[in-house]
């Protein structure tokens, strides 16, 4: 939004591009690091696509309760809720949208793999793209240099997509469908995720705060890749049984999860303060990581001839340049009139006050500078989360998936530094508004 409205109570008077832009990069970092447990499903231990999405939403609903009380505390999310309910219902959908989406992307490394899925799913930017300009009126009053950067950067995904494809075909025969499946899967999870992005605009232009969103998020997410589960497994119980079985495994996409969850609230305020044309697609660098994940710690290219990586290499840098190309497309006056304009709609359309949610569209909530009174549920709620990791973690096994142990530790090290960075500037610029 405009970098023209003055910051108070000693804020960091960073712009809010900028900030958008570094959510969108942080963002990355998680969601790739994130997709890392996935590689369980190919492990040969018999489990399916849903037993490890139900394990990742598990983390993920553990997070997401977790994160908003230690940020903000239960008394500043009931309070926003309780200001906007009419988006209860958005948050709710996008839960959904995202279970289904996530269980898509399970079947999709199993298939083809971490550092092919990726990119594929990765078309999500294309269709939040087109949701924004139509529903939001972003990339509206652009200009030629704008319009020029954001269809550029939408090119070169669709061909990058297009060389992935064909490189890990690498001109074999595929008579189980196992990798046309897989790449179908990935696909149809990018059009889950990008229509996800509609709730994530709709919440943030009328004024909720992310943390508040996710909150009620989670619910449907795990109600939704439950029913999901136990329709594949034949039954609630045969799901129940089958986690079971899968206690000692757990661990690991239950940390996916938790990662998952990081990355996603620094996605959400870089759609919140860029929109969802330009903070996705940024987030959607994540790819960079999944490859790095992909080859650096799982060997995955090892089966490749030269050609094939060459062409794999080149249609992630292709589209990672693509998202590049979009997410630096500034808004400008006219694009960001338009903005307003949208906000004002929303506004007119709840009833909800145009001051107060002009100030929380440029991070200055009122809420977020209200004194609190910290609960004892909320100590529990964090005791709860420790104690299931602990649980969880005491329970695994080492799984027998060949790594390499120094990439791992390299890129685990490089998740924490956007962490403490991009934290310290969202705390310090909004108050993690």
């Amino acid at each position: 939004m405009s970098d023209s409205v003055a910051v108070a109570g000693g804020r960091s008077t960073l712009s809010l591009h900028k900030l958008g832009v570094c959510c969108g990069l942080a963002a990355a970092v998680w969601l790739g690091t994130a997709e890392a447990p996935t590689k369980l499903v190919n492990a040969g231990v018999g489990f399916s696509p849903f037993i490890i999405s139900m394990g990742m939403v598990l983390g993920a609903f553990v997070a997401y309760w977790t994160v908003p009380t230690l940020l903000k505390g239960t008394g500043f999310l009931f309070d926003d809720l309780r200001a906007k309910p009419h988006l209860i219902v958005w948050a709710l959908l996008a839960g959904m949208l995202w279970a289904v989406a996530n269980t898509l992307t399970i079947f999709a490394v199993r298939d083809v793999g971490l550092t092919v899925a990726f990119p594929l799913w990765n078309t999500n930017s294309l269709v939040g793209l087109f949701w924004g300009r139509l529903l939001f009126k972003e990339l509206r009053g652009a200009g030629v240099k704008g319009w020029s950067k954001v269809l550029g950067g939408a090119a070169a995904i669709v061909i990058g997509a297009a060389v992935l494809a064909i490189a890990t075909s690498n001109g074999s025969h595929d008579p189980s469908g196992k990798m046309t499946m897989g790449m179908i899967a990935a696909l149809g999870a990018g059009v889950m995720y990008g229509t996800m992005y509609i709730p994530y605009r709709k919440a943030y232009i009328s004024g909720l705060n992310p943390l508040s969103f996710v909150t009620i998020f989670t619910f449907s997410e795990v109600f939704t890749v439950s029913v999901l589960g136990s329709f594949y497994h034949g039954g609630a119980c045969n799901l129940i049984g089958e986690l079971q079985r899968a206690q000692s495994m757990l661990f690991w996409p239950f940390l996916g999860g938790v990662c998952w969850v990081i990355g996603d609230l620094f996605q959400q305020y870089a759609a919140k303060y860029i929109g969802i044309g330009r903070g996705i697609p940024l987030s959607n660098t994540n790819q960079l990581w999944g490859l790095a994940w992909g080859v650096l710690v799982f060997g995955e290219l090892g089966g490749l001839g030269l050609l094939s990586k060459g062409l794999v290499v080149f249609g992630s840098v292709l589209m990672i340049l693509g998202a590049v190309s979009i997410s630096m497309a500034d808004p400008g006056p006219l694009e960001l009139e338009n903005w307003k304009h949208t906000v004002n709609r929303e506004c007119e359309r709840y009833g909800m006050n145009l001051e107060a949610v002009t100030a929380i569209v440029h991070g200055e909530d009122p809420l977020a500078d209200k004194p609190r009174t910290r609960h004892w549920w909320e100590l529990a709620i964090v005791c709860f989360a420790v104690g299931i990791f602990a649980w969880l973690g005491l329970s695994t096994r080492i799984q027998h998936i060949a790594i390499s142990l120094p990439w791992m530790l390299v890129l685990m090290l490089a998740t924490v530094v956007p962490l403490a960075v991009c934290g310290t500037m969202l705390w310090r610029r909004t108050r993690f508004s």
